[in-house]
C-alpha cells in the first residue's frame, strides 16, 4: 500500500486516462512506479521518456549490461520493487536465474565477464560511495578497461536513472508482487 493516494486506472479521467492507456497498450501493463505518480500525470511521461532514453536508446552498452546495473544499484539501495522487475527484465536476456540470484548475492562470482565486473563495480560505488567519484580514479579504472567517454557517461545514467527512481519508490511505499512483475513487453 503506497504511502500517499494513487488514482487507480478504472478512475482516471483526462490526460492521466490518456497517459494510463498508452503506456498500457506500449509496456502490456501499467508498473505500480506510474500509479503512484498520477497525481502529477506529465511527471509520468517525463519519468517514462527518461526510462526510454537511458534503457533503449543506442549505447555501447547492451540492453542486458544496462539492467544488470539496475539491479545492482536497486539491490544496494534496498529497493526490492526495482531489484525484481530488473532482474525481470535482465532473465528476459539472461535466461539463467541462478546467475540472476548469484549476480545479486556477489557479483565478483557470478560467472561475469570482466566487462560486467567493471560495471557492477561501478553501480556499486556511485550508489553507495558517490563522494568518490570527485577524483578520477574510478573513471580512469573504466576508461583503463576500454570503456569510451559515451559507455562511461551511459553507465553514469543507468546508476542515476535507478538512484532517483529507488528513491521514489522507497519514499511513498510502492510494493511489487510476482504477479506485477511478470508480462511486460521488453
Amino acid at each position: 500500500m503506497t504511502r500517499i493516494k494513487v488514482v487507480p486506472p478504472e478512475e482516471a479521467e483526462g490526460r492521466l486516462k490518456e497517459i494510463y492507456d498508452s503506456i498500457l497498450n506500449k509496456r502490456g501493463k501499467l508498473a505500480e512506479v506510474h500509479k503512484v505518480q498520477s497525481l502529477r500525470p506529465e511527471s509520468i511521461v517525463a519519468h517514462m521518456d527518461l526510462y526510454m532514453e537511458t534503457m533503449f536508446s543506442r549505447s555501447e552498452l547492451s540492453r542486458a549490461e544496462r539492467e544488470m546495473m539496475a539491479v545492482i544499484v536497486s539491490e544496494n539501495n534496498d529497493c526490492e520493487y526495482c531489484r525484481l522487475h530488473h532482474a525481470e527484465a535482465l532473465n528476459h536476456y539472461w535466461k539463467n536465474e541462478d546467475k540472476i540470484s548469484l549476480l545479486v548475492r556477489d557479483f565478483k562470482n557470478a560467472g561475469l565477464s570482466e566487462r560486467e565486473i567493471f560495471l557492477c563495480e561501478f553501480a556499486r560505488e556511485l550508489t553507495l560511495n558517490p563522494g568518490v567519484f570527485c577524483e578520477d580514479t574510478m573513471i580512469e579504472k573504466l576508461k583503463k578497461a576500454g570503456f569510451s567517454d559515451n559507455a562511461i557517461l551511459d553507465a553514469t545514467l543507468v546508476v542515476a536513472y535507478f538512484n532517483f527512481v529507488n528513491r521514489i519508490v522507497l519514499s511513498l511505499g510502492v510494493q511489487s508482487s510476482e504477479q506485477e512483475v511478470k508480462g511486460y513487453r521488453f
